[in-house]
């Protein structure tokens, strides 16, 4: 997939969580608004199904597409309070938007949480496929919308990347 077709992709999506969120918000009950199924798909949040990974602390939800596959996926992340992953990188660049919490972010292939810069709700971040990155969440839930081109692996920086 070409870079500009995935940031359309990636604002499209985000445009429609937001719009999600609204109406969740706003309580509107999608059945009762009569819409057209073929023209929208709508999930409100206590429909989005979340999978724990009690291992790593996080829980994510696929909103679109397989992260598994490849081509475009659309998650959400929530890092539990006190969990960080270890120093990884991935094949392909994630674009990524702090919806909840305070996102904490660190590179480098040294472990260091207390280097680690704090990332405000609102905050846009490019993870770039192939750089050594960790990231997680301190006192606070983090949640997170993270688009990007599967499949999405993730490798321990044990292992280096292969040049770019």
């Amino acid at each position: 997939m070409k870079p500009a077709r995935l940031i359309a992709t990636t604002v499209v999506l985000s445009v429609a969580a937001a719009a999600l969120t609204t109406i969740a918000l706003r309580t509107i009950n999608a059945a009762e608004q009569q819409l057209n199924p073929k023209a929208i798909a709508i999930k409100l949040p206590d429909q989005i199904p979340w999978k724990l990974n009690a291992a790593a602390g996080n829980e994510t939800a696929v909103l679109y597409g397989d992260p598994d596959k490849p081509g475009p996926y659309v998650i959400m992340y929530k890092w539990l309070p006190g969990h960080m992953s270890r120093p990884h990188w991935h094949p392909n660049d994630r674009m990524i938007t702090v919806l909840k919490g305070t996102w904490w972010v660190g590179t480098g292939d040294k472990y260091d949480p207390d280097s680690t810069v704090p990332l405000p709700v609102g905050t846009y971040v490019t993870h770039f496929g192939k750089e050594v990155h960790y990231d997680g969440a301190k006192n606070e839930e983090a949640w997170l919308l993270m688009a990007g081109e599967g499949p999405a692996t993730s490798t321990p920086a044990a292992t280096p990347p292969p040049a770019h």
